[in-house]
């Protein structure tokens, strides 16, 4: 018997989505891979179904390049809500405990955001995606078991309070620039541990991944009125470019025989090299012709290695 044909097209770039709120980040993936009928296709970072905004999309060949946005930097708008504490940290939560905040002031507040600006420590929320000998946190926690999770080093660029509101359970809106790995639910719940009064996340959005933000995402349902009982082609002026995940990248354009050697695995001589990066640097590969090859390494010796490298488009 021969090979059963995959299911979908063959689509290569990236997808902007602006993931609305009550469905997982991967529910989001799915339902975009089949408004593009697209035969593979892969997010680049977890967003809860209370979650909205910025969900960066890789389809085919932009699907290896995935990891260079899943490392990116983040920014997101929350409302945090003092005077209750919840299972999860988030609104969806069971309520664990309650307490009177109605003497919580906005000076309070934002003095001890203070103290969480900067490199800091973090617990990992049981209810993240993170796993324990193979299983999602979020899942072990839903069957009423916790394990020990160590602390990580996260960064907290800014920290910003951008409104108040006073009362027994108080309001909070909060505009964060974080590294990668950083849990604005624990945030929250560190806030409120640090003010006696306990924090959950009532509201968060996602204003931007990388270099990309939600003013250029689309939503699931732009799409979907768009594409209509139409083809599939005709939502691919949506992507990016396969090579947009590691845009951050310096490009290096390369004679256009070079793109055999590299094919092949080899390390390839060019004297432009060392004027836009250093030993161990990694490099966008072009072609002369425009093709993108994918990404390669400085070596010691004034070459780049191919490290990871597109098919043929």
């Amino acid at each position: 018997m021969g090979r059963r044909p995959k299911w979908g097209r063959q689509v290569h770039g990236v997808l902007l989505l602006n993931k609305p709120a009550g469905i997982t980040a991967n529910e989001a993936l799915q339902k975009a891979k089949r408004l593009f009928f697209a035969n593979r296709a892969g997010h680049t970072g977890a967003l809860d179904p209370l979650a909205t905004g910025v969900l960066p999309v890789c389809f085919g060949e932009a699907t290896k390049f995935s990891q260079y946005l899943l490392d990116a930097d983040k920014r997101y708008r929350s409302t945090f809500c003092f005077g209750m504490s919840t299972a999860s940290g988030d609104a969806d939560g069971d309520v664990i405990e309650t307490r009177d905040a109605s003497g919580l002031t906005e000076k309070a507040v934002r003095k001890a955001m203070a103290s969480f600006r900067g490199c800091i420590k973090q617990v990992p929320s049981m209810y993240s995606a993170l796993k324990h000998k193979g299983q999602p946190l979020y899942k072990l926690a839903r069957q009423g078991v916790e394990v020990k999770r160590e602390a990580r080093d996260v960064e907290i660029y800014e920290y910003e309070l951008l409104s108040f509101t006073p009362g027994a359970q108080p309001r909070a809106e909060v505009e964060i620039h974080c590294s990668k790995g950083t849990y604005v639910r624990s945030l929250a719940e560190d806030l409120g541990r640090a003010l006696g009064v306990g924090a959950y996340v009532d509201q968060l959005h996602r204003s931007a991944a990388g270099p990309f933000s939600d003013a250029d995402a689309v939503t699931l349902e732009a799409l979907t009125e768009e594409r209509g009982e139409g083809r599939a082609e005709q939502l691919d002026h949506h992507l990016l470019p396969v090579d947009a995940p590691a845009a951050a990248l310096p490009k290096l354009i390369l004679p256009d025989d070079s793109g055999y050697y590299l094919r092949q695995g080899q390390p390839v001589m060019d004297l432009q090299v060392y004027r836009i990066g250093e030993e161990g640097d990694m490099v966008r590969l072009f072609l002369e012709s425009g093709e993108f090859l994918g990404v390669g390494e400085i070596t010691d010796d004034g070459r780049v290695a191919p490290r990871r490298l597109v098919s043929n488009l």
